[in-house]
């Protein structure tokens, strides 16, 4: 059944004199009025004033939004606090404090309430299912359930590290050549609108034919300028298009990644990091203690592929019909046989999580090197592009002048 998203708690400013007799002042996110009432009682906070913070629309507006980052700071940060011995509310306190997000500061204040309202950790991630997903809420539930808290926050915060390390090198990998490509774009716009329409206006005094090439360049020039927002509205109609459809469509959704694994120059190492996620995901949840069934359904949604969703989804099938893992993974061919092995090896002496642990390991530095390799071969080929793009306007340009010299 699906979660409503959350939505962010009220927030009260309040005045006060404290068990000290000191006046203080400040502000507590609550779902009504009677709780944080009860909340600044139970610290030990006479109320002289307190009321209901009304929302500033421009600063909704303007507030930052929390990130995968933003989770994975909290989740460190919070499994350092608990391992140091501060109680959970107080951690909460501590950490929110120390955060630069402001909306991420809401979301643990809200979470901070929600646990002294009553409710369990977990079951207070659960109020905001868009930041803390089904992994995330069931390891800290079974480390409540343990009692092993500050360990499986330490396990989840080692987790989430590593997808985002992961996450921030396909980045990279992507980042570079789609900023250069821009860059070309844009260059080539500029010169096409401004620099064309001066060697034209020159050459129009000749009164010579022009050779073909500048032709077909002075003629894309002279469209441009005419129908330029043209232009512009169809790359932003071709953007908004691909984005909406990426969004509502689970067929285009699909098709994207089937797509990715076939590229030529990405394909591997999107491949290598979806090995990665998948061996990461399932070492922590199997070493947390998950059945291996279960686990192996949380990983599935995090391999972030429809191939490898299906493949593990027909993995668990398999397994909860006694398969063993390494065997279901041999049968789909979709994992090297490297990781097969190793995953055998493990089961074979009781040590699948550790042996997962090392597959994880190895396939996030094969994407590493992969990234680096990728940015050295994608240099030469995007300053050729470059060259081909800048180089052959100004080949144009310059091609009657020098014709005219010939003749001279």
């Amino acid at each position: 059944m699906a979660v409503k998203k959350a939505q962010m708690m009220p927030v009260f400013s309040y005045e006060g004199i404290d068990r000290k007799g000191e006046k203080l002042k400040g502000e507590l996110p609550a779902r009504n009025m009677a709780l944080a009432k009860v909340t600044l009682r139970k610290q030990g906070i006479t109320i002289k004033h307190i009321r209901e913070k009304r929302k500033n629309i421009l600063e909704g507006l303007m507030k930052k939004k929390v990130t995968t980052l933003d989770i994975t700071i909290f989740t460190r940060q919070l499994a350092t606090m608990m391992k140091a011995g501060v109680p959970l509310v107080q951690s909460f306190e501590i950490v929110a404090e120390g955060l630069e997000n402001p909306a991420m500061r809401e979301v643990v204040l809200g979470i901070k309430g929600e646990v002294e309202g009553g409710n369990t950790f977990a079951g207070a991630l659960k109020k905001y299912p868009q930041y803390f997903d089904n992994l995330f809420c069931s390891l800290v539930e079974s480390g409540e359930q343990s009692g092993a808290l500050e360990t499986m926050l330490d396990r989840v915060a080692i987790y989430k590290e590593k997808s985002e390390l992961l996450k921030q090198k396909i980045k990279k990998a992507m980042k570079y050549p789609a900023t250069v490509i821009v860059v070309a774009v844009i260059v080539t716009i500029i010169l096409m609108v401004k620099v064309v329409p001066v060697f034209q206006d020159l050459f129009s005094s000749f009164g010579a034919d022009l050779p073909a090439f500048t032709k077909m360049v002075v003629n894309m020039s002279e469209w441009m300028q005419k129908y330029w927002f043209i232009l512009i509205i169809a790359i932003g109609a071709i953007i908004a298009g691909f984005l909406e459809a990426k969004k509502r469509s689970k067929k285009f959704r699909d098709f994207l990644d089937k797509a990715a694994l076939k590229a030529p120059i990405f394909g591997d190492l999107v491949y290598k990091a979806i090995i990665a996620r998948y061996s990461r995901t399932l070492a922590t949840t199997f070493a947390a203690g998950v059945p291996l069934i279960d686990a192996l359904e949380s990983t599935a949604g995090a391999t972030n592929n429809v191939v490898y969703e299906t493949a593990v989804m027909k993995i668990r099938d398999d397994v909860a019909t006694g398969q063993q893992l390494q065997f279901a993974m041999r049968v789909t061919n979709k994992f090297p046989s490297m990781a097969v092995q190793m995953v055998a090896i493990g089961e074979e002496s009781g040590a699948l999580d550790a042996m997962l642990d090392k597959v994880a390991t190895h396939f996030e530095n094969e994407v590493d090197n992969a990234v680096d390799g990728l940015t050295s071969m994608m240099e030469p080929l995007i300053m050729a592009i470059l060259g081909v793009l800048v180089g052959g306007l100004v080949i144009a340009m310059y091609l009657p002048i020098f014709q005219m010299g010939s003749v001279v």
